[in-house]
């Protein structure tokens, strides 16, 4: 089985938001809104409110990670968008997601983040086209500062995604980014990469 395992370290030139719902109980508080009200009148607290409705960063002892998760779907959709133009290399890639899923693996499964600065946190409209008319409601996330990094290994089982295809990707991030918001130039990343 031919296997070849790359390093990376992407260096976010524009903020990185975070995805993840920062209510750790969020699953729960779904179920309750199915179930009969309360006999008592709980009134939430602005900060409570406020909370449930941010998203963020998983933490590891209090450090920012991501997980490799986040980076295979990356590669997913980098992969998706480059197929539209034949002249690429991804074009050549048929069931890109499988070969993603099933040769592509991404260690370690947490990855460090290196955070420049303060966390930020970015508020902004969301707008929706629904049957009833325009719908505008509030997102709010928390932010990392450009500069910030992460480094992370990139193995790859036979022959379908090369070295050529990964800088491919990779290039494609400083354009499309990572993270939420990416449609606004947010979690753009220059990369580097060297073969271990």
């Amino acid at each position: 089985m031919q296997s070849k395992t790359y390093q990376v370290t992407v260096k976010f030139l524009e903020p990185l938001l975070g995805t993840v719902p920062l209510n750790s109980e969020l699953y729960d508080d779904y179920i309750a809104t199915k179930a009969p009200a309360p006999v008592e009148d709980e009134a939430e607290t602005i900060e409570e409110m406020t909370e449930k409705g941010t998203t963020g960063f998983h933490r590891l002892d209090e450090k920012l990670i991501l997980y490799d998760y986040v980076v295979k779907g990356f590669f997913k959709d980098a992969c998706g968008m480059l197929r539209r133009d034949s002249t690429t290399l991804s074009a050549k890639i048929t069931s890109h997601k499988k070969v993603i899923d099933g040769m592509v693996f991404i260690r370690p499964r947490r990855i460090p983040l290196v955070v420049v600065g303060k966390i930020g946190i970015l508020e902004r409209p969301l707008r929706a086209q629904t049957a009833q008319g325009e719908r505008v409601a509030l997102s709010r996330s928390e932010t990392i500062e450009a500069g910030s990094s992460a480094t992370f290994t990139v193995q790859v089982i036979g022959g379908a995604v090369t070295e050529a295809v990964l800088r491919e990707w990779l290039e494609y991030g400083a354009l499309r980014g990572l993270g939420q918001w990416r449609n606004a130039g947010y979690g753009a990343f220059e990369y580097t990469m060297s073969s271990i």
